[in-house]
């Protein structure tokens, strides 16, 4: 199994910064993406930014420009810094990890942002 453990939410302000963070731990042999999701109060969950072990990145449109998805492969841990953050932001981000086809979930953490 994976565990992923992820921190660094919390509430800002509009136009400010957060950086997540996720650490994945136990069976990480063969773990290729990993990246972030995210999911509004009564939305589905969707992709916000994922890096693979090689370097390749995707973001979706709204979040290019203003977050950056970095990852530390000696330290099993993905990080996402979000800047020049938007109300619309708001949302209960997850950490992802994927291997072949399984996919592992973070318990979430909430980004609250004010306007």
């Amino acid at each position: 199994q994976v565990q992923l453990v992820e921190s660094g939410g919390g509430l800002v302000q509009a136009g400010g910064s957060l950086r997540l963070s996720c650490a994945a731990s136990g069976f990480i042999s063969g773990i290729n993406s990993m990246g972030w999701y995210r999911q509004a109060p009564g939305k589905q969950r969707d992709l916000v930014a994922v890096i693979s072990s090689g370097g390749d990145i995707n973001y979706t449109d709204s979040v290019k420009g203003r977050f950056t998805i970095s990852r530390d492969n000696a330290k099993n841990t993905v990080y996402l810094q979000m800047n020049s953050l938007k109300p619309e932001d708001t949302a209960v981000y997850y950490c992802y990890a994927g291997r072949r086809g399984t996919s592992y979930w973070g318990q979430g953490t909430q980004v609250t942002v004010s306007s």
